[in-house]
């Protein structure tokens, strides 16, 4: 029995109703996964002794995994196990790797006993709690990376064929994650800091067991579409048959071309696009490709033109989609390394409240959050007025690019500041600055996202062919995991040809590093315009793209 096909969803599953089940599940998720991610540089530091920069590359280790796996988990759902199970599988392994990581900070066995800075008396930690610890980062990271692409894909299959309720349930799906994200960088870090790691730890469990709870209660309701087989399978053998038929000449009639096997009977023959036209001749039909009941007699040898098609849509995105790693490798090296100059400085709100370190970054995903709020009520409307066009997701993304650098500029000059607060107050490790100080360019960085990223969500959403919608979605988090592991050989390189980050950062010149992002920033987004201007929209008639400058 065949799968449905997004275009024929059953009446009774999908639609707006499973929204709520959608959005409450992934913000339990993000919850759990964000409360112990956003802590665990200060818990590395305080509770297992790495030094500080280390920890911070182990952040960095953390959010590229969490960023590059979610692509295994969407070929995993659109090959082999579909959203659902890939989701609800995967809860499960961030439940476990979240109560693993809770034992580190409640059984005795597990739990470091503490250590005075300085202190000679200080008992090494244990192989064991080492084990156990990043046992427990690598189970919860590996399950969080599995529902991080297939929550944003499985909601957007409920509405499937109706790209305008797309686009709004992507601005509110990313509201809700920057929101809970908030939550959990206040709320949560607040407890770990003020309460104990124990009870942090635990309310990131509970979180947890009733978003995967939430999420099956909502099992009926959802529209389940049967994986297809691999995507990746077809183009392969796009490549491998234009290859092995490199020697055939290419025609010029759609006869010649392979259509499929469930073709519409009247539907037009179709000639492949002239672009990389040596792609064209693995549709050429030769004798013995195709059996008389009209299917494929050697797939290795033969695709359709539809496959041809698809595969040259992902390589005319390439370039665009390639613009966007050094985009998000200037916000691996601030996040990380903006958790160590909040350490640094005065965190006091009056004389009874303290700034907890790890939730420095909470001004980034508040920023983030209003302005996802604001697009389609105020921001989108506006843009209209103004300039009588919409705003496309290749400008939306475009906007985040020059905000995006533009925070790094400041980010430089603050730090300047810092460092010579620092100096005309040489024997502190504290600088007597407000944290606050860094409230400009975090927020900065936070509407840079609020532009591009849902931009890139949609733009790869849309832009994709419909057998790899999965990998569409997964592409932002393969981006973000490759921009921190870009971000940690960044750092690493910094650290082995300058002296710009020492273990005291209060003695180096960390403002150097973001003049160098800034640098970096301005070279990509040249890259990118480039990009965005010889880029063509595939499918137009799914959205309005009418005013894109792109096809004028």
């Amino acid at each position: 029995m065949e799968a449905p096909s997004k275009s024929q969803l059953p009446r009774s599953t999908g639609g707006w109703v499973t929204f709520p089940f959608i959005i409450a599940s992934s913000v339990g998720l993000t919850l759990a996964f964000g409360g112990w991610t956003s802590n665990l540089i200060v818990y590395l530091i305080k509770e297992f002794d790495v030094e500080s920069i280390d920890a911070a590359q182990i952040s960095n280790l953390v959010n590229g995994a969490g960023g590059l796996l979610p692509v295994l988990a969407a070929i995993i759902a659109d090959s082999f196990l579909g959203c659902f199970s890939t989701i609800w599988i995967s809860s499960i392994i961030t439940l476990l790797g979240t109560i693993l990581l809770a034992s580190t900070a409640t059984l005795d066995a597990l739990r470091p006993k503490h250590c005075e800075v300085g202190s000679n008396s200080c008992s090494p930690k244990s192989r064991i709690q080492h084990v156990v610890l990043y046992a427990a980062i690598v189970l919860a990271t590996l399950g969080s990376g599995g529902t991080r692409s297939t929550f944003s894909t499985i909601g957007a299959d409920q509405l499937a064929n109706k790209p305008k309720d797309q686009g709004i349930f992507f601005n509110w799906f990313f509201f809700f994650w920057y929101s809970a994200s908030v939550v959990a960088s206040t709320g949560i870090v607040y407890v770990e800091d003020n309460v104990s790691w124990k009870a942090g730890f635990f309310i990131c469990v509970a979180c947890n067991v009733v978003a995967l709870v939430i999420f099956l209660m909502g099992s009926r309701f959802y529209a389940k579409f049967k994986p297809q087989g691999s995507p990746f399978t077809s183009l392969a053998r796009v490549v491998v048959a234009s290859i092995r038929k490199r020697q055939v000449a290419l025609p010029s009639t759609s006869e010649d071309f392979y259509q499929g096997h469930n073709i519409v009977p009247k539907a037009l023959p179709v000639v492949p696009s002239k672009t990389f036209r040596f792609l064209n001749r693995a549709a050429i039909v030769s004798d013995g490709d195709v059996k008389p009941d009209g299917s494929i007699a050697m797939r290795w040898r033969l695709c359709s033109v539809q496959e041809v098609e698809d595969f040259k849509s992902l390589i005319r995105i390439l370039p665009l989609w390639s613009s966007s790693f050094f985009l998000g490798t200037p916000i691996g090296v601030q996040a990380s390394l903006s958790i160590l100059q909040a350490l640094a400085m005065n965190r006091h709100l009056g004389p009874n409240f303290q700034i907890p370190a790890g939730s420095i970054l909470v001004f980034v995903l508040v920023s983030t959050a209003l302005f996802l709020a604001l697009f389609d009520k105020f921001l989108i409307p506006t843009w209209r007025i103004l300039t009588g066009k919409s705003l496309t997701p290749l400008q939306r993304i475009g906007i985040g690019h020059v905000l995006n650098f533009l925070s790094m500029g400041v980010s430089a000059l603050v730090e300047s500041k810092r460092l010579n607060v620092a100096k005309s107050n040489q024997g502190s490790n504290n600088v007597p600055m407000s944290v606050l100080w860094l409230v400009p360019q975090l927020a900065l960085v936070g509407i840079a996202e609020a532009f591009h990223y849902p931009g890139q969500v949609s733009l790869y959403y849309q832009e994709f062919p419909i057998t790899l919608k999965n990998m569409a979605t997964a592409m932002i988090s393969v981006l973000v995991g490759i921009a921190f592991y870009l971000a940690t050989a960044l750092i690493d390189i910094v650290r082995k040809t300058t002296t710009w980050l020492p273990g005291n950062i209060n003695n180096g010149r960390l403002d150097n590093v973001y003049w160098v992002l800034v640098v970096g920033g301005v070279v990509n987004f040249g890259y990118y315009v480039t990009c965005a201007w010889y880029y063509k929209y595939q499918n137009t008639k799914e959205v309005d793209y009418s005013d894109s400058p792109s096809e004028e």
